[in-house]
């Protein structure tokens, strides 16, 4: 590894004090949680960082992201904190993709080996990485599958095999929506549908009337919000058209420009790209909206995202009008806050609908929902199952040694 690294010391493994105990060591008992993600950990604030901010309560966190291309070799590691460490493969241009993977398994070995780590759970986002990661031995792997990545534009050719392999090794795997679970159940043992849940103290805070962030200000009402990546998924025919006939609305759009050209984005004066924002500062425009909006074209990319955002607008207060994407539907579609169009003349009357009398709408319905979906929950769910396939494994191996042995 470089000299550009940070290295953090190491503690006493808890596991040591179990087995001194007589005990099955479980989840608790293992140090490190090492991740495997396609996104950045300072892109948009997402599934990845509220699960992992969580689990680096339980673990030491490393989260390996994708390469970046640099003038020379090396793995970047950058501590958030004691707990959590984020780790960035620098690879010089035009770096071959096998050279790519030989790299960041040298730089991966390095670290199991500087840091000792050698009991721990191996998390994965992207069934990519198993291009270097085949040879480790986590003693639990856990895919994480937020995403039918297969469907997304420039998605690399040998991901669908990639992910059969994580599949099988894999003891866990958990999926980010409902729909995604139907259609991967039938393809694991041990499949868990996790949604996308809320932070509901950071988004409530939009009810409270915040300032309006500076950017926003000069900005006429009615407002109509979007909040999220802006990517293929969105449909700009929608957005474009929407605008051209009410030129009366304005339409705000918080997030990056992703994997399109910005040029091939609808523009008009009552359309603000006012780009990616903070998760601290979302709370502030979001009180500032009058409505928040799903434009999602229905295609391949979409057809099993479950929406962050959904719960986070609801959260802070706003009505939504959505495209069918089907995990909105089924779990908000009759929250009698949520309004489902399809097409632009249904978005018009839908957002009219939604601004006509916001303060009539039943808001203790879907708070009651809310509060049952929070991402302390999800984590906690999540960790009590890492738990018990733990204390599954550990009973087979040790039912298998002593059989052995006698």
């Amino acid at each position: 590894m470089s000299n550009h690294q940070t290295v953090t010391g190491t503690q006493a493994t808890p596991q040591q004090a179990a087995k001194s105990l007589g005990l099955i060591p479980g989840a608790h008992s293992i140090q490190d949680l090492i991740c495997f993600s396609h996104l950045r950990w300072n892109f948009v604030y997402q599934r990845p960082q509220h699960l992992l901010s969580r689990a680096s309560r339980h673990f030491r966190v490393w989260f390996w992201e994708e390469p970046v291309w640099d003038h020379q070799a090396w793995l970047e590691v950058r501590p958030i904190d004691a707990q959590m460490h984020i780790l960035v493969p620098h690879v010089p241009h035009g770096t071959p993709a096998e050279a790519q993977h030989d790299l960041q398994r040298k730089w991966l070995n390095d670290l199991l080996t500087q840091q000792q780590i050698t009991d721990f759970v191996a998390w994965y986002y992207t069934p990519m990485a198993l291009n270097f990661t085949e040879h480790i031995q986590p003693r639990l792997t856990v895919y994480d599958c937020m995403d039918e990545l297969s469907a997304f534009r420039g998605a690399p050719p040998q991901l669908r095999e990639r992910e059969k392999q994580l599949m099988q090794q894999a003891q866990l795997m958990f999926t980010g929506g409902q729909s995604l679970y139907e259609a991967k159940k039938n393809l694991h043992p041990s499949v868990h549908a996790f949604p996308s849940s809320i932070d509901n103290h950071h988004f409530g805070q939009a009810r409270l009337g915040l300032d309006d962030p500076a950017d926003q200000q000069a900005l006429a009402y009615p407002r109509i919000g979007f909040s999220g990546v802006i990517d293929e998924r969105l449909d700009i025919q929608l957005l474009g058209e929407l605008a051209r006939r009410r030129p009366d609305w304005q339409f705000v759009l918080l997030g990056p420009v992703v994997k399109i050209d910005p040029a091939s984005l609808p523009q008009g004066p009552n359309l603000h790209y006012l780009g990616m924002k903070a998760y601290e500062q979302l709370p502030a425009y979001f009180s500032n909206w009058q409505v928040a909006w799903l434009p999602f074209a229905l295609n391949e990319s979409t057809r099993f995202i479950s929406p962050t955002k959904t719960p986070e607008y609801l959260a802070a207060g706003l009505p939504v009008v959505s495209t069918p994407i089907r995990d909105v539907v089924s779990t908000y579609g009759e929250c009698g806050t949520v309004w489902i169009a399809d097409g632009v003349e249904e978005f018009e009357r839908s957002i009219e609908a939604a601004l006509q009398n916001p303060s009539a709408l039943c808001w203790s319905r879907i708070d009651a929902q809310l509060a049952q979906c929070s991402w302390q929950q999800t984590w906690k769910q999540m960790h009590e199952l890492m738990d018990e396939q733990l204390q599954i494994s550990d009973r087979s191996r040790f039912s298998a040694t002593k059989a052995v042995t006698v």
